[in-house]
């Protein structure tokens, strides 16, 4: 099975530069799933920019799973599978410009630097939600936190997933938002419209780990609120 992932999301799928291998909570809800379909993964690489027409070319990948939230959007085109993980905006900033930021209308001020990633979700609530704040895009997802650690701007635009994971191992790092998201989503799994049978398939290997316990030991295992 062919997967895409853009492998800049930890902990949700990582592609350790060092060992060129995938890891994460996806990652590992991945392999679950193609254990329990008879197969074996192959992840391809993708982008947030390229990541809908990558996922339309039957060429590429069967399914993409790395942090994707569900969206009305993409399922006109797309399909997408039932959410396994809960999610929502929020930011990363310098611990001692934590106490700043306890809103938007904070953040959206003409001396605040707002850095996003090119493509996805982050860019679009930035562009969305700031028109004072001078946005910035950096290419790689990755690198936004040590850039927000080092000065480089005053704000990452993030997810609530994604954000414990860099205050816990960067200690010039705060989420002051972090039990306030700005708004609610789910994550689930990508497929092309014509896939129903593996989107029925992957649907029923991921209510299962809700009833047996393995999607639970998946949050605890990355430090993520279980939900459901």
């Amino acid at each position: 099975m062919l997967v895409g992932s853009t492998g800049d999301y930890r902990p949700l799928s990582y592609l350790d530069p060092q060992t060129n291998t995938y890891w994460g909570f996806d990652v590992d809800l991945v392999e679950i799933i193609a254990k329990n379909l008879g197969v074996k993964v192959q992840y391809v690489p993708t982008s947030w920019p390229t990541l809908t027409e990558d996922m339309l070319n039957e060429d590429l990948f069967d399914m993409a799973m790395c942090g994707i939230t569900i969206t009305d959007a993409r399922k006109e085109i797309m399909l997408m599978s039932d959410g396994y993980l809960n999610n929502g905006k929020t930011i990363l900033c310098r611990k001692d410009e934590a106490e700043r930021f306890t809103c938007l209308e904070d953040i959206d001020q003409p001396d605040v630097i707002v850095m996003v990633n090119p493509g996805g979700l982050n860019e679009k609530f930035a562009n969305e939600n700031f028109t004072k704040a001078k946005i910035v895009v950096h290419p790689r997802n990755e690198e936004i936190p040590s850039l927000i650690a080092e000065g480089k701007a005053n704000i990452m635009i993030t997810e609530i997933v994604e954000a414990p994971y860099y205050v816990q191992n960067d200690d010039r790092l705060a989420a002051p938002l972090l039990e306030k998201p700005f708004n609610h989503g789910m994550i689930g799994a990508l497929m092309r419209k014509g896939s129903e049978d593996l989107l029925d398939s992957v649907n029923g290997i991921i209510d299962s780990c809700k009833k047996d316990g393995t999607l639970k030991r998946l949050h605890d295992k990355y430090g993520l609120v279980y939900s459901f």
